[in-house]
């Protein structure tokens, strides 16, 4: 049964205030403004797309709530969301969808398959990698980078195209990685794997931007700039 427009909106500002309240001060780049500008962004390609709005702001909201990236565990995002929503009152089908988006949104590899979502798992995941792509992209990169002490980038190990999940995952705690690796692993393909028109078309744009931030990265670096 669907929600009431007002206990909806009660819902999604209760949900907002919970997770800002756990990602603030996040100093990765996966904190609360990374939160907020996705849900801003997803409820714009909802709206193009026709997705459901309830549907995408609550996974937009929560889809770094409990990350495999902190706990180890992917299922501990779609545990935690299962149990706010519960806690509360959400109606259960929709409490399984937003758990599933969040169980399945992230990149787990270059060679690895994406998982299937319906058209608001679809706008939610086209939003989140868009701000992994970009000036934000970018900055974000190296703010990672930093949180895990990695270098900005060392020629004596180039990037590797991971084909498992589990390649991916190792190579996140690789002493040997840099952050312009993860640029060609994991950033540069996003572009293509947008899942919308919308994301498609914003994520070309932001892939660009990238792309001239590497070339001028990558001259200054061998000194060949200007």
């Amino acid at each position: 049964m669907p929600m009431a427009p007002a206990d909806a909106a009660q819902l999604v500002a209760a949900t907002a205030a919970y997770v800002r309240d756990v990602l603030t001060g996040e100093g990765s780049g996966h904190d609360w403004w990374h939160v907020a500008r996705v849900t801003a962004l997803a409820r714009r390609i909802a709206a193009a797309e026709g997705a459901d709005p309830l549907t995408t702001e609550l996974a937009a909201l929560l889809h770094d709530i409990a990350d495999y990236k902190d706990t180890g565990d992917e299922e501990s995002g779609a545990r935690e969301t299962t149990a706010w929503l519960q806690a509360q009152g959400a109606p259960p089908e929709l409490v399984t969808t937003v758990a599933g988006i969040v169980r399945d949104l992230s990149f787990k590899g270059a060679g690895v398959p994406e998982a299937e979502l319906g058209l608001a798992g679809r706008c939610v995941r086209d939003a989140d990698r868009l701000d992994a792509l970009g000036a934000i992209g970018i900055a974000r990169t190296f703010a990672w980078g930093g949180s895990r002490g990695r270098a900005l980038w060392d020629p004596d190990h180039p990037p590797q195209r991971h084909g498992t999940t589990a390649a991916y995952r190792a190579s996140q705690s690789d002493p040997n990685a840099s952050s312009v690796n993860h640029f060609h692993e994991k950033l540069l393909l996003l572009a293509d794997r947008m899942s919308t028109p919308t994301g498609l078309r914003i994520g070309r744009r932001r892939h660009e931007v990238m792309e001239r931030f590497l070339a001028d990265f990558h001259a200054e670096w061998d000194g060949e700039d200007g």
